[in-house]
């Protein structure tokens, strides 16, 4: 049977972590396992080894820890967009509709832009881009 070695881009393979907001990341992020400790564990380990085959792992652990936390922290934000909008006036929830169609436009102009910027610089920040527009797709579906 062949065994996978897990390296650094394994950790890239789904959606980047969701940009919180600075205004409500006390909310959002209060008891969540922010991976803090198997990060640390994960650099310790690259730090003594060197290579990432001796770190299997701390780099499964770190994945798994950080979908988990991803998946909880978007939903936190999903939610409180949803609550966001429901509890403002009219006028304001349009208004913030219109800020999150501002965003998503500006998101997909910027992707459309680094899909020409070619190898791993290029897939970096395609990753990153379709991610946050992603998420912000979702901010706006939960104010609609």
């Amino acid at each position: 049977m062949e065994e996978t070695i897990l390296v650094g881009d394994d950790l890239m393979m789904g959606p980047p972590s969701p940009v919180v907001p600075q205004e409500i990341a006390s909310h959002v992020l209060q008891g969540v396992d922010l991976c803090d400790g198997i990060l640390r564990n994960l650099f310790l380990c690259l730090q003594i080894n060197d290579i990432e085959p001796f770190c299997q792992d701390e780099i499964a652990l770190y994945k798994q820890c950080s979908e988990r936390r991803d998946k909880e922290i978007r939903k936190r934000l999903q939610d409180s967009e949803f609550k966001l909008g429901s509890s403002m006036p009219l006028d304001e929830a349009k208004e913030r509709a219109a800020q999150l169609e501002a965003e998503v436009t500006s998101l997909e102009r910027r992707l459309i832009l680094a899909s020409g910027v070619e190898g791993m610089e290029g897939f970096r920040q395609r990753w990153s881009l379709h991610g946050r527009l992603t998420d912000s797709k979702y901010g706006l579906s939960s104010v609609i």
